[in-house]
Parts: structure tokens; C-alpha cells; sequence
């Protein structure tokens, strides 16, 4: 809820906190109750649950029922969903390992393959190409700049603020911009993209909320897997996940668009780092008596 909070109606938010504040409570209202109790609709509080990453109201009243039971027992704190403080580690790696399965599921189930193909067409014939992120979105955005690169396309990945901004400035049609931001109301990402989209570049936003600040500036939005966060596993780890998955899609369906150029160069680059791959010279052996 924290998370989504900057991007929430006051409505929705309401019934947010109200959950929030009082899971065992709320566990035992009505979709109409709980309405009623927030001062707000039965359709806000359908909407509310679907933006918290439940399919209605009445996996988000079953969540909240089960996280009662769990404090009411004193059972362990969890550090994920499904993860307990105490978890033997083989099942943190099997449970880990499902939940990551399970955001790339989603996230492909839930692309939009029009502006899919909207973006690689942009990105493959784009004269400059500028990424923004920051935090965890910004070592993704590093891996989308060094994939184009590998292929032949001009891309910086812009970690400080202000350096992107003035980057953008210089953006013009036929460039585009790639904002990077599970939120989606991250400042230092939509301020670049804001400033690129005036300036006629094409913009393209991926995020975990198509509905946030971040899509007002974008011409294209692909949207990721918006998994629930815990104190622990912040969204920033499951978010990483499904945007890397984002970035895939988009590197191979330009490196097919492109092929007849991409392809030597990325065997140009392969052959300029083999020399880096080479296993280091053996020691030469100390001088007898030494």
C-alpha cells in the first residue's frame, strides 16, 4: 500500500488505509459494509483490492482473514507472501523460485503486444535512444542500454537526475525515451521522460502501474507484473523481475527488426571482448633461492 499510495484516488486510498490499519476487522465486512465504513463505494473497494494485486474483494477479505489468524497466533512475521521468518532455506529457494515463476507468468500474460510492436519498431529505427531509471529500475535500464549497444543502437542508461534531464533537452522526433519505474510516480523518471516527450521524441514508459503519473508523458506503456511487497521483499526485487523480462522481449524482437545489422555487430563486439575472457597467464616461479 505504501508503494501505491502516491499513484491511489483519495477514495481508493481510503479504503486502502482502512484495510491496512485493521485486517481482522475488515475481514469480516461485506464489500457493501466496507464501503459504508469508508465512506466509499462498493465498486472503489473492487477497484482498491485489484490495485493491492487481488483479483476482487474476496481474495483481498480471505488475505486479510488469514494475515488475522497469523497475528492473532503469534505465528512467525512473514518476509514474503508466503515466506515465514523461520522457513527452512530449501523452502525459501522453492518458494522464491515459484513466485518468481509466477510474476514472468503474469507479466507476459499481460503485455500488449501492439505497443509491444510499437516500441521495437521505435526503438530499431531510433537515430538516439536515452533510458531512465533509478534504484533497482536503474540497473535494468543499464541492461536495456548495453543490449541496444551490443547490437549497434546508440543508448545511455541515465542514472543522475540532472544529467537526464538535460539529455533530454536534446531529443528530438525520431529519438525515444524509455522510462523504467514499478511505481510509476517516481520523479526522477518522469520529469526526463516529461521533457523528452515535449521535445517530440517517442516515449515509452514500463512500469508495474499504467495508470500512474509516469503514463500521462508516455506514448507507449508496457506493463509489468505489480506484485505484493512485504517489509522485507521490497517490490523492488519481484519488479526486477518482470521488467528484465520486458527488456528481453524488447532487445530480441529489435535484434530480429534489425538483424542484417545487428547481427555483425554483435559478433564485432563478442570478438572485441574475447581477449577479456582468456584465462590469466600462470605466475612465473620465484628465482631459486628466493
Amino acid at each position: 500500500m505504501r508503494s501505491l499510495a502516491p499513484s491511489m484516488t483519495r477514495c481508493v486510498l481510503a479504503v486502502a488505509e482502512a484495510v491496512a490499519s485493521d485486517p481482522a476487522g475488515c475481514a469480516r465486512l461485506t464489500v457493501s459494509a466496507l464501503a459504508e465504513h469508508t465512506g466509499t463505494s462498493e465498486a472503489t473497494v473492487v477497484r482498491a483490492a485489484r490495485l493491492l494485486g487481488y483479483s476482487g474483494y474476496r481474495d483481498l477479505r480471505l488475505a486479510l482473514a488469514a494475515l488475522a489468524a497469523q497475528q492473532e497466533s503469534g505465528a512467525a512475521p512473514a518476509v514474503t507472501v508466503d515466506i515465514a521468518v523461520d522457513d527452512p532455506l530449501a523452502d525459501v529457494v522453492a518458494k522464491l523460485a515459484r513466485e518468481e515463476a509466477q510474476t514472468l507468468a503474469d507479466t507476459a500474460a499481460g503485455l500488449d503486444l501492439a505497443q509491444l510492436a510499437a516500441a521495437v519498431t521505435a526503438l530499431a529505427t531510433a537515430r538516439r535512444i536515452d533510458i531512465y531509471g533509478v534504484g533497482a529500475s536503474a540497473l535494468v535500464g543499464q541492461d536495456l542500454a548495453q543490449k541496444l549497444l551490443r547490437i549497434g543502437l546508440f543508448a545511455h542508461a541515465h542514472t543522475d537526475p540532472h544529467l537526464a534531464v538535460t539529455g533530454a533537452v536534446q531529443l528530438r522526433p525520431g529519438d525515444v525515451a524509455v522510462a523504467i519505474t514499478h511505481s510509476g510516480s517516481t520523479v526522477d523518471v518522469i520529469e526526463p521522460l516529461r521533457v523528452a516527450f515535449e521535445r517530440g521524441a517517442t516515449t515509452l514508459a514500463v512500469t508495474g502501474r499504467p495508470n500512474a503519473p509516469v503514463a500521462h508523458y508516455a506514448d507507449l506503456v508496457l506493463a509489468t507484473s505489480a506484485a505484493r511487497e512485504t517489509e522485507l521483499r521490497p517490490a523492488a526485487m519481484s519488479s526486477r523481475t518482470s521488467q528484465l523480462l520486458v527488456v528481453d522481449c524488447l532487445f530480441v524482437a529489435v535484434a530480429q527488426q534489425t538483424y542484417e545489422t545487428a547481427a555483425p555487430a554483435l559478433s564485432a563486439t563478442y570478438e572485441a571482448l574475447t581477449h577479456r575472457r582468456s584465462n590469466p597467464a600462470p605466475p612465473k616461479s620465484s628465482p631459486a633461492g628466493v
